[in-house]
C-alpha cells in the first residue's frame, strides 16, 4: 500500500466544530476593530494542540483574514483614486462568502484552502 492510499481518520465532531468556529470567529470584525484577526487568532491559539484538523483550519482562517485586512488597507489608499470605494465592497462580499464556505467545509470535515490567500503562517 503506497502513502497516498493510507486512510486518514475523519476528524471528530468536536474538531470539526472548533475548526468551523475558527473561520466564523472572523465575524467579530463586524463588532469591533481587528476582530476579524483576533477571533481566529485566539481560537487557533487555544485549540491548535488538541487536533491537527483544528490547527490547519485555524492557520488557514488567520492567513485569509490577514490577506483580507491587507486588501482593505490597500482599498483605503485607492479611495484617493475613487476605485477603492468599489473594491472595498468587492473585498467585503468576497470575504463574507469565502468565510461562510470555509466554515461549512470545516464542519463537513473537509480540508479547505481559501483562494487568493497569502499564507504567512505555515
Amino acid at each position: 500500500m503506497s502513502d497516498s492510499q493510507i486512510p486518514v481518520p475523519a476528524p471528530s465532531s468536536e474538531a470539526r466544530q472548533w475548526a468551523m468556529f475558527c473561520h466564523f470567529a472572523a465575524f467579530l470584525g463586524m463588532i469591533f476593530p481587528f476582530g476579524n484577526l483576533l477571533g481566529p487568532l485566539i481560537l487557533w491559539q487555544l485549540k491548535k494542540d488538541s487536533d491537527p484538523f483544528i490547527d490547519a483550519h485555524g492557520k488557514e482562517a488567520l492567513n485569509f483574514q490577514i490577506t483580507v485586512s491587507l486588501a482593505i488597507v490597500a482599498c483605503f489608499f485607492l479611495m484617493l483614486l475613487v476605485i477603492g470605494f468599489a473594491l472595498i465592497g468587492l473585498v467585503g462580499v468576497g470575504a463574507l462568502v469565502l468565510t461562510i464556505i470555509a466554515g461549512i467545509k470545516a464542519n463537513e470535515g473537509v480540508a479547505y484552502r481559501y483562494p487568493f490567500t497569502w499564507r504567512l503562517i505555515k
